[in-house]
């Protein structure tokens, strides 16, 4: 029992979070470091189109974050955590993302955020197809910009510097016209989440 205690005790200072959320069968930690800074799960949920679950998704912040207002005037690093749950035309799932950003981007914030979608589409494009168990995250650190990693790796592109880019990127989620209102209830942490080990 000791040792046990002595072990917790050890991870929580080490920063390593045992604890997860169970999403759509996928477990997301609770804590996550980016850019060497902790983050909490602010929420999470899944994206369904028609009756197909098509992905789960985790929002990570510096301090959870209730309101789409929140999340994007919150300081410091940022992550969102995208698992597929279903195969997705590389194409189609860029050309989505591109369309959630035009229905809920300012007209500026969207003009300085075109190298980062254009980016991103290509990401997509040039993977054909994300499968089943495909996972990518992108995460925002001021004054380097928003990184992309696929299935736990740089994905090869470099950081998009414009902050905006992140900001039109949670307007597809968070925004007035969401991709999915569970999903955007869930990212805001409105909906509660089974905690597993």
């Amino acid at each position: 029992m000791r040792r046990l205690l002595l072990l917790a005790l050890l991870a929580a200072s080490l920063g390593v979070s045992a604890e997860t959320v169970e999403v759509g069968k996928v477990k997301f930690p609770t804590q996550v470091d980016v850019a060497g800074q902790r983050l909490v799960l602010s929420g999470a949920g899944i994206r369904t189109k028609a009756i197909f679950k098509v992905y789960a998704a985790a929002l990570y912040l510096k301090a959870p974050a209730t309101t789409t207002e929140a999340v994007l005037s919150q300081a410091g690093p940022k992550r969102i955590d995208i698992h597929m749950l279903r195969e997705v035309d590389g194409n189609e799932l860029g050309k989505l993302f591109t369309k959630g950003m035009e229905a809920n981007a300012p007209r500026d914030e969207l003009a300085r955020s075109v190298n980062g979608i254009l980016k991103l589409s290509e990401l997509f494009a040039a993977r054909k197809a994300l499968v089943e168990g495909d996972f990518f995250s992108v995460d925002y650190v001021p004054g380097v910009g928003s990184t992309v990693l696929l299935n736990g790796k740089p994905s090869g592109i470099e950081p998009i510097k414009e902050p905006e880019f992140f900001t039109a990127l949670m307007r597809i989620w968070l925004g007035d016209k969401p991709a999915d209102e569970d999903l955007k209830e869930g990212l805001l942490g409105l909906k509660k989440l089974r905690r597993s080990n």
